[in-house]
């Protein structure tokens, strides 16, 4: 079962993350087994699982939660996509596998701690802490569903497809005409009309129409109650039984609504999110780690994007984008410095100051103190202007410290582009 990477919906097309990158997020990721439990509280049909952090609890789970199964499937949890696709770092096939009860002790084993790599997780991959394990239904249909926003029709969208199980590039590239989109009225809420366009949309072979429209109906009211940016199931599924069941659980959260859903956002699993952004969210610092050579650091989410822009028109690349925001102390722009130089890749490192709230002799005695602390080993451009301007070039000059000076933004791109490739 492959969870889809599903991005943002446009008007007329999908816009997919076929290819691995990292890309800024404001939401909330949890694991399937998280999401399953969310959903079940709702009352949407979900596989009977529980998730295990170690091979001694598989008996334990096995005979509590499973005494009559003879099948079991058993789910590496990481936030990503692909899994069933995936490769572990140990040479094992596929991060979802379905066994005999007595050998999934012997493949949780072969999981756990282990690093999987999917085309979502980039080659490094991601460590695997959990499994969950799950009572293999009889499947006789699978098909697509998610719950998104939409800017278009400014509120949430629903999203179905009459075929499912496959990454959602693949159902958007292979069947587009089967794809269909229902908005929602956000003031209204979703409608008994919504709802059966949706379950028309998934086209169910044996599930009772009426039950699947209240499936549907509870999905969306999970959506909004609960903040999500993005609900998700691939496959929603037919069982022999007649049920619709959410054979699979993909959800995200808006950050913003964090103080309404402390016991959810209690969920977050950091060790599964990039270490600089989790050090720079301590921080209270803006961090998106990218793929280049050139670290940027600047005050302003507008200024970061001139600065990579103009990164890239000089022929460089961005290795992040990294906002101190209007107010940081000299101790966030020590702890800025900090992340930059902990990625391997970064050859040089550009800092781009307009100083209004911030003041530039403020970032100067960071920027100083930062390249004392942390020995810097890459050369660094500063261009500060604004308040404080003279003040802080004196503090960068007086320091003995070997920066490289720029009087302005197109002077400073040229000469990181320069330092990082000499």
């Amino acid at each position: 079962m492959v969870r889809g990477s599903f991005r943002r919906l446009v008007s007329q097309s999908f816009s997919i993350a076929g290819k691995w990158q990292q890309q800024q997020l404001r939401r909330l990721n949890i694991h399937e087994y998280q999401g399953a439990e969310l959903m079940n509280k709702y009352g949407i049909n979900v596989p009977r699982g529980v998730a295990i952090s170690s091979v001694d609890e598989v008996k334990k789970a096995v005979r509590d939660v499973f005494p009559n199964e003879n099948e079991l499937v058993v789910k590496s949890q990481i936030l990503a996509g692909g899994r069933g696709l995936g490769t572990f770092k140990s040479g094992l096939k596929g991060g979802v596998h379905v066994v005999k009860v007595d050998q999934v002790e012997e493949i949780t084993g072969k999981m756990l701690g282990q690093i999987l790599v999917t085309k979502q997780t980039g080659p490094q991959g991601k460590i695997v802490s959990k499994v969950y394990l799950c009572e293999k239904l009889s499947l006789v249909n699978e098909m697509y569903f998610a719950i998104t926003l939409d800017r278009t029709t400014a509120g949430p969208i629903i999203i179905a497809c009459s075929k499912g199980g496959t990454s959602i590039e693949d159902l958007a590239e292979k069947y587009p005409d089967m794809i269909i989109k229902v908005p929602v009225d956000v003031f209204k809420g979703i409608t008994d009309e919504d709802a059966a366009k949706v379950v028309a949309g998934l086209d169910p072979k044996v599930a009772d129409r009426q039950s699947a429209i209240d499936q549907v109906k509870k999905l969306y009211g999970l959506f909004c109650e609960q903040d999500c940016t993005l609900l998700e199931i691939n496959p929603i599924a037919e069982t022999s039984d007649h049920k619709l069941v959410a054979a699979d659980a993909k959800l995200n959260f808006d950050d913003n609504a964090a103080f309404r859903h402390k016991d959810i956002f209690a969920l977050r699993d950091t060790s599964q999110e990039d270490p600089r952004e989790v050090a720079a969210a301590k921080a209270d610092l803006n961090y998106i780690g990218l793929d280049g050579e050139i670290g940027c650091m600047v005050n302003g989410a507008g200024l970061a994007m001139a600065t990579m822009d103009i990164i890239k028109l000089h022929g460089g690349t961005p290795a992040n984008f990294l906002d101190v925001g209007g107010s940081a102390s000299e101790n966030q722009v020590v702890e800025a410095f900090k992340i930059l130089t902990s990625d391997e890749r970064v050859k040089a490192i550009l800092v781009n100051i307009f100083g209004g709230i911030m003041k530039c002799d403020i970032i100067a005695s960071g920027i100083v103190n930062a390249a004392k602390e942390v020995a810097l080993k890459v050369p660094v451009v500063v261009r500060l202007e604004g308040t404080n301007v003279d003040q802080g070039k004196r503090i960068l000059k007086e320091s003995g410290m070997k920066l490289i000076t720029a009087d302005d933004l197109d002077d400073a791109a040229e000469k990181a582009v320069q330092a990082a490739s000499s």
